[in-house]
């Protein structure tokens, strides 16, 4: 089939792509200690109200709020000690005016008392008796029952992607387990009669396997659980096979093929007849990695990335880790990490294309600078030696040093 009849800008092939594919989560059920990086199915709701009771958020002395008025360090206020509240446990006796109870952090404030005095606000006067060197208003030093979440409140919603933070409040209130989207499995068909496994003895005119490697640590970095289906001889049978198996079992196929025309033309002949629709998108105005291919067939994704390394990486950070975004249930597009920096040297660029180019980071004090890091797209290393990206958007010719630019970090 013809390539690049219409070069489509990425966000608009991104959006023409996906608005065709009808991908939906499927779910399982993993334990919290399991749940790391994964996205919820379900919303969360809470069982009962956290706080559970009111808690002291300092050691100190719970008090009435109301006999530390007025109270300071040259006139303190002077409390009778009561007792002391059991961590775990209720205290056995009510707070009366005048009278103070030691607590720890976390421990539950008594019955009488509205408010705790931080301990180094303290100090003992006689045994028995405590001086109240600062003054407390109600609640201060107190978390409230309900005060984090209240009894029936939606706390995780669905399709949230599980951060220390959420598996934390998962515990808190009683959760073991969470249902969450299974890891999509994605195919990966590489190819090339010059591509060999790493580990074996390169010969003249050979390269080792680049790409299935790369893409399977960002599959697994994105959610996705990669499934390598070996390396394809420029072979059409060998491309077909190969690819009706990977759709079979598979919930998105990459394709990576060689870089020369006769193979972008197999590639892209294979993923047009394996399924309907076929081929939505061929060709990007994106550099590197204009000829991208975006497929459906028969409701499985296809994506085509370019044969060169940073090639297929680029382009698999844009519509790759979107995909799987889709296929998680994601609410929202996970945010990219990127640190603003000044561009230290003029960029130029093509209008009407969209250029993504490596920097290094240089750090001055509390800014950074952006060193461009120049190569080719069949260069590894120009990608591995740069610490992001940052992107000349279709509509400029470029971007002059000291602009204060966006870096992705990488």
């Amino acid at each position: 089939m013809s390539e690049f009849l219409e070069l489509l800008p990425p966000q608009q092939a991104l959006e023409t792509f996906l608005a065709q594919c009808q991908l939906s989560p499927k779910p399982e059920t993993v334990s919290l200690q399991d749940a790391i990086g994964r996205v919820t199915i379900e919303p969360t709701v809470a069982p009962f109200q956290l706080p559970s009771f009111p808690r002291s958020t300092v050691d100190g002395f719970a008090v009435r709020a109301a006999d530390t008025h007025g109270a300071s360090e040259t006139l303190p206020a002077y409390l009778t000690l009561i007792g002391e509240i059991p961590m775990g446990g209720t205290a056995d006796f009510e707070l009366q005016k005048g009278q103070c109870a030691i607590i720890h952090t976390g421990g539950m404030v008594p019955a009488g008392s509205d408010a705790v005095v931080m301990v180094e606000y303290t100090q003992e006067a006689r045994p028995g008796e405590i001086e109240i060197l600062r003054a407390v208003s109600v609640g201060t030093n107190v978390l409230q029952p309900g005060e984090d979440v209240g009894s029936g409140d939606e706390v995780i919603p669905a399709g949230t992607w599980l951060r220390p933070a959420e598996i934390g409040g998962l515990a808190a209130i009683g959760h073991t387990h969470v249902s969450v989207a299974a890891r999509p499995k994605v195919g990966i068909i590489s190819s090339g009669d010059e591509v060999i496994e790493p580990g074996n003895k390169l010969s003249p005119g050979q390269v080792f396997d680049v790409n299935s490697y790369s893409l399977h640590s960002l599959i697994t970095q994105a959610g996705g659980e990669p499934v390598s289906y070996g390396i394809l001889p420029d072979d059409a049978e060998a491309f077909k096979a190969a690819a009706e198996r990977a759709k079979a079992e598979c919930d998105l196929v990459i394709f990576t093929a060689g870089s020369s025309v006769s193979v972008r033309d197999l590639t892209a002949t294979t993923i047009d007849n394996l399924g309907q629709p076929g081929v939505i998108v061929h060709g990007v105005s994106v550099r590197p990695g204009k000829p991208t291919i975006l497929a459906l067939a028969d409701h499985i994704p296809v994506i085509g990335l370019p044969g060169n390394p940073v090639s297929a990486l680029v382009i698999a950070r844009i519509f790759v880790t979107a995909t799987l975004d889709k296929l998680l249930g994601l609410r929202t597009s996970r945010p990219k990490a990127a640190i603003p920096a000044t561009l230290t040297i003029n960029l130029a660029s093509q209008a009407g294309r969209e250029d993504w180019i490596g920097v290094k980071l240089r750090q001055t004090g509390d800014r950074f600078d952006a060193e461009p890091v120049f190569g080719k797209s069949n260069l590894i290393f120009t990608l591995a030696n740069a610490d992001g990206l940052i992107k000349i958007p279709a509509a400029a010719n470029g971007i002059p040093a000291g602009t204060l630019v966006q870096v992705e970090l990488i």
